[in-house]
């Protein structure tokens, strides 16, 4: 499989989006496409599977899109369910119609296995149970059974019907149709939105485990790390291929980069000494020569172009706090958060001067409600927090609802400082993107990320010395996330922020409060060593579980071993009854033996004789046999 753009270019109306487009899709490739917000990549996307809107770039080769074979290209806006009266399970089952069908036919077919045999049909059973098993057969569904779980979906959701879904959940089981389809190419924007980290993580290792191609755009460093081996990044327009995973990409822009600076200026510097050499000499007889040769010697040149430079322009802001807190920030004693008196998490921490929390964990089982239960929007439902002296916070919602959708952007922030200047309220705003007329843009018309840099711009601006921040990464694009990380670092108060982000998570916090299925863990080290203490923990349950399985075994070995002695000592009394009643009894023929009645009765005497022998034999064997009971 093969999927080629040559010299292609994407514009609407005047405005050209990107201009000389070369991109190639091998089989098995996983692909990353970044680039600032809205410099073209879900543009991109969408030319993939609707060629219409590409026309001829700027490129000197003839524009084309080639494919081999006919490869099909699933993309998640393209997801419609056909009837919203199905079950979820309904539609997931959809995916894997192929497969399906195959079982159903090596089913019938060992049906009728059972009641006729023929080479014809055992070959015809054998060739589609390898088929079946080629496919998947025997873990499709461990498949989506452990894919719905991790997107966090109930067994009972299962059985409702598509219209019971709220829009989110139903974006959610389109995406894992889309990835459980297997399409030959599988495009993907922004697909760790709204995942938490375990979904995250699920997501990583399907998609690691892919056996066809990839095309993600995504600001999760972290995931595109884990993921991909071939980055195009696109900027000013253009597009650049880099070999390797996002880390790579990174190093080698920067290496290509000052080489070709260095380069550039390099040859500028000898152009310079060169023409000076032409310009000296040009107009003297006995030099000329010389000059026009230093003059074809520059012609000759193959001029390298200025290297464009990083295009790192975002916020920034010189972050100042007036008022420092006191030594102990906030303290938290079994602390239960939730809703209506029923508890999601019961927390326990204390916040230092300068620290740094990340929280993280699955959805929906009270991250942001600790926040909101902090600030005091919800009220506690048992234990206690306090906060410690001369604390002074402030809180960024993901939601943003503090926004005012109908003022503009001047007006919002000019609302919240009103002793700033026209002027001060422009400076502000600028460090954070905010120039010229954008200043007058109302709040409803700006993008996710816009919104987020406002939110910030005002929290910012309000100098806390303890910042809660949930989720605000959310939106940003790479380029402004190593913004707020850069910020963030610098800060010199104490910060609790959830975050969804592992790359960013690890790079700020220097303490975790990780909300598991067990309970809520407080640790004391970054993510990475969050994440090593956990494997830990996973290897000594582990061996614990082996060392059980082993006492286990040695019990039952045990428990064997006691029951067989047992069953043998049971035996050997048996026996020694059976030979003591059989001496008894030979006794007391012996002693019949000898009375006058039966001295004298010849065929009696003969009878009991008889049977002494044959008591005696039973008793041999039997003393025999326990003896090698006793020696065993």
């Amino acid at each position: 499989m093969n999927y080629k753009i040559i010299n292609g270019a994407i514009s609407y109306g005047a405005d050209t989006i990107l201009e000389e487009i070369n991109f190639e899709i091998k089989e098995k490739d996983k692909i990353a496409i970044v680039g600032k917000n809205g410099s073209g990549k879900t543009t991109l996307l969408k030319a993939i599977v609707d060629n219409e809107m590409l026309e001829e770039g700027i490129g000197e080769t003839k524009f084309g899109v080639y494919r081999q074979g006919t490869p099909s290209i699933g993309y998640l806006k393209q997801i419609e369910f056909e009837n919203s009266e199905n079950t979820f399970l309904q539609e997931i089952l959809k995916s894997y119609e192929d497969i399906i069908k195959l079982e159903n036919k090596v089913n019938s077919l060992q049906e009728k296995l059972q009641t006729e045999t023929n080479d014809k049909l055992i070959k015809e059973y054998t060739e589609n149970l390898e088929r079946y098993e080629i496919n998947g057969g025997y873990t499709y569904k461990k498949e989506y059974e452990t894919a719905i779980r991790k997107f966090g979906f109930t067994e009972q959701d299962k059985s409702k019907k598509i219209n019971e879904f709220s829009g989110g959940q139903k974006t959610k089981i389109a995406f894992l149709k889309l990835l459980l389809s297997k399409p030959d190419i599988l495009l993907l924007d922004e697909p760790t939105n709204h995942l938490d980290i375990a979904a995250i993580e699920w997501l990583e290792s399907y998609l690691r485990n892919y056996t066809k191609a990839i095309v993600v755009v995504s600001h999760d460093r972290m995931f595109l790390d884990k993921i991909v081996n071939k980055v195009y990044e696109i900027e000013y327009a253009s597009i650049t291929e880099y070999t390797g995973n996002y880390t790579s990409f990174e190093k080698q822009k920067r290496a290509n980069y000052e080489k070709q600076l260095k380069d550039y200026e390099y040859q500028r510097a000898e152009i310079k000494r060169l023409q000076a050499i032409a310009d000296r000499f040009r107009y003297k007889p006995t030099k000329a020569k010389m000059a026009l040769s230093k003059l074809k010697q520059i012609e000759r040149m193959t001029i390298i172009e200025e290297p464009n430079k990083y295009d790192l322009r975002t916020f920034h802001t010189n972050f100042n706090i007036p008022v420092e807190s006191g030594k102990l920030v906030l303290s938290a004693k079994k602390l239960k958060i939730g809703y209506n008196n029923t508890p999601f998490a019961e927390v326990s921490f204390e916040l230092y001067k300068g620290q740094k929390l990340g929280i993280i964990g699955e959805n929906g089982i009270g991250k942001s409600t600790l926040l909101k239960t902090l600030m005091g929007y919800i009220p506690k439902i048992d234990g206690e927090f306090e906060y410690g002296y001369h604390v002074k916070k402030e809180y960024f919602d993901q939601q943003m609802d503090s926004l005012n959708p109908n003022n503009t952007i001047f007006d919002e922030f000019s609302n919240e400082f009103p002793e700033l200047t026209t002027t001060a309220v422009r400076s502000m705003l600028g460090t954070f993107q905010f120039t010229g007329e954008d200043v007058f843009k109302e709040i409803k018309v700006l993008s996710g990320g816009e919104k987020v840099r406002l939110q910030l711009c005002k929290i910012f601006k309000k100098e806390a010395n303890l910042l809660l921040l949930d989720e605000p990464t959310n939106h940003m694009d790479i380029i402004g996330k190593e913004s707020l990380e850069n910020i963030l670092k610098e800060y010199k108060g104490s910060l609790i922020f959830v975050s969804h982000d592992r790359y960013f998570v690890n790079k700020i916090a220097d303490s975790i409060l990780a909300f598991e299925p067990e309970g809520v863990i407080y640790f004391n080290g970054n993510y990475e060593e969050y994440c090593m203490y956990k494997e830990s923990k996973i290897q000594e349950e582990v061996v614990e579980e082996k060392e059980v399985t082993v006492k286990q075994k040695n019990t039952n070995n045990t428990y064997l071993k006691n029951k067989e002695i047992a069953r043998k000592n049971r035996k050997i009394e048996k026996l020694e009854k059976e030979i003591e009643q059989r001496e008894n009894e030979i006794k007391e023929i012996e002693k019949k033996m000898q009375s006058e009645e039966v001295c004298s009765d010849y065929v009696k005497l003969k009878e009991l004789q008889d049977r002494i022998k044959s008591l005696e034999a039973e008793v041999e064997m039997k003393m025999q046999e326990w003896e090698e009971l006793n020696n065993t």
